[in-house]
């Protein structure tokens, strides 16, 4: 029977010197560090030193995230990721009506400066590095971070980390937007250029395709729709008067590694290639690191199955070697029980050992790029940079990523592949251990952890002694700042500054997106009349 890699392309049982025939080197492969960075952006990669061992964690209060993260970093997590709630994604306190019974579960909840605070109790920020998943409100998370930084006695400069930043993507598959996309690309210009005043060492985004696989993206799409979305901002940045090269080096961007790794390697190897390309001859980008496409990786959260949790270790580790052998910068590795509930600290340091035993008893670290000339992934490598730029062409023809996105085609395009998924799953045709194959009569009990409901109550109490106990006037005109600035022109005002100033006096979170939604309004999908 014929076989197909996960963007639906042909895969061969044999590859020999014939897929190969006509190929340059130098020009498709070029060397390590070396434009188009097939074979990665660094001239040593792990042979100088391993990627960012991060791991992804956040529920609950700001208290209880704190102590995870402090276990994470004495187990030997070189770098933190931030993980919000709901609420604070979609901008909304925790006392707010649309957060009732959302409080903590996905995530921390962060409401004001003295959630923060806690957060990052202990925990020195000029020795870390932090990333947040957090996109609509990024610019107020990371304000926080700076303030609380700034009260360590940690200088901007100092700070290194990335925001996820990236709204364009939760348009098409993930839905924890707040503003429409004229006013959230504005925050993103705007924090581009905070970040190269204030921020400079800081990743200003991390685009991402990530979510996009989770809602059933193929590799082609992932990297074709990633890769449109970065187009988008980096037009938005141009014409703001900012010069590719004042902030394309600190654009980052964030994919999945799945099971398949094969096409999974040729994935990331084609992904550099397309971005080197488009940087340097659509947007004239002179400094090398503005090519570069540096990204993170998380494992597919999205293949882990509930039935049979012990067997997603499996799949976790195959998901991470492809992620190292494709050449990631950084790697969040799942835990066995993301399926059924948020990770015990067991199983999180399972997760993170995963890492480590990749890094320091494999041999994956010796050499650059190991699959460079090998006839299978070079031929996947070319099949799929050809399926994403012709999904890249169609995004362009009907206008970039936001008209494409207005006319629902993403959207539209990835559920016709991830119910493609699901008719191969259900035929059989598509094996998934332990769920329609290889099955238990009986599963074995897991206990989960679970969050405990008084998280709710326990964090209104302390928005209420916040409201209490802050200079109610400082707030009210902090805010009504934030609105002139908010209406004012894009080109002369940085909404960045008189934001830091709201928090600062300990306004919310709930109450500076309030602000900015009285002058912006809010996002309503075509498709939802």
């Amino acid at each position: 029977m014929a076989r197909e890699t996960e963007s639906g392309l042909p895969i061969e049982p044999v590859y020999g010197p014939e897929a190969l025939a006509g190929w340059d080197p130098a020009q498709r492969l070029g060397a390590p560090g070396g434009y188009p960075y097939t074979r990665g952006v660094y001239p040593s990669m792990y042979t100088g030193r391993p990627w960012t061992i991060r791991q992804y964690a956040g529920f609950g209060t700001a208290d209880e995230s704190n102590a995870r993260y402090r276990q994470l970093i004495d187990h030997g997590t070189t770098g933190l990721s931030v993980a919000f709630d709901l609420p604070t994604q979609m901008g909304h306190d925790s006392d707010a009506p649309l957060a009732h019974g959302e409080v903590g579960k996905v995530g921390v909840a962060i409401d004001s400066l003295d959630d923060m605070r806690l957060l990052f109790h202990g925990i020195p920020l000029d020795e870390v590095s932090t990333s947040m998943t957090i996109n609509a409100p990024a610019a107020l998370l990371l304000l926080l971070y700076q303030l609380v930084a700034e009260e360590q006695g940690v200088a901007p400069a100092q700070l290194t980390g990335t925001l996820q930043n990236d709204v364009l993507k939760e348009y098409i598959a993930r839905g924890t937007y707040i503003f429409p996309p004229g006013p959230s690309l504005r925050l993103t210009a705007d924090i581009f250029r905070y970040c190269k005043a204030e921020i400079p060492r800081w990743n200003t985004i991390s685009i991402s395709g990530y979510h996009m696989a989770e809602a059933g993206a193929s590799p082609a799409q992932e990297i074709a729709f990633t890769l449109a979305d970065g187009v988008e901002y980096v037009r938005t940045a141009i014409s703001t008067g900012m010069d590719v090269d004042d902030f394309a080096p600190r654009l980052s961007f964030f994919f999945v590694a799945r099971t398949t790794l094969l096409e999974e390697v040729a994935k990331f190897r084609a992904a550099r290639r397309i971005w080197a390309r488009v940087m340097r001859e659509d947007f004239g980008a002179r400094n090398p690191r503005s090519q570069t496409l540096r990204c993170h990786t998380q494992t597919a959260g999205v293949q882990l199955a509930a039935q049979q949790p012990e067997v997603n270790l499996v799949r976790v580790t195959v998901q991470a070697l492809a992620a190292v052998l494709g050449g990631t910068q950084s790697l969040h590795t799942n835990s066995f029980d993301e399926a059924i509930a948020l990770p015990t600290e067991t199983s999180a340091r399972l997760a993170l050992r995963t890492q480590q035993v990749l890094a320091n008893e494999t041999d994956v670290t010796a050499t650059v790029d190991p699959f460079a000339g090998s006839y299978a992934v070079e031929s996947m490598t070319d099949d799929l940079e050809g399926a994403a730029v012709e999904l890249m062409e169609e995004v362009e023809g009907m206008g970039g990523a936001v008209a494409a996105i207005e006319q629902g085609f993403q959207k539209s395009e990835i559920e016709r592949n991830a119910y493609r998924i699901a008719r191969q799953m259900e035929s059989h045709e598509r094996v998934v251990v332990g769920v329609n194959r290889f099955q238990l009569v009986e599963e074995q009990p897991y206990e989960p952890l679970r969050v405990d409901p008084a998280i709710e109550a326990r964090q209104v109490a302390r928005l209420a002694r916040l409201r209490d106990e802050r200079d109610g006037a400082a707030v009210s005109a902090a805010l009504s700042a934030l609105k002139e600035a908010a209406a004012a022109d894009a080109a002369s005002v940085n909404v960045m500054y008189p934001m830091k100033d709201a928090l600062a006096a300990r306004a919310t979170v709930g109450e500076v997106c309030g602000a900015l939604r009285e002058v912006w309004g809010t996002y309503v999908p075509a498709d939802a009349f």
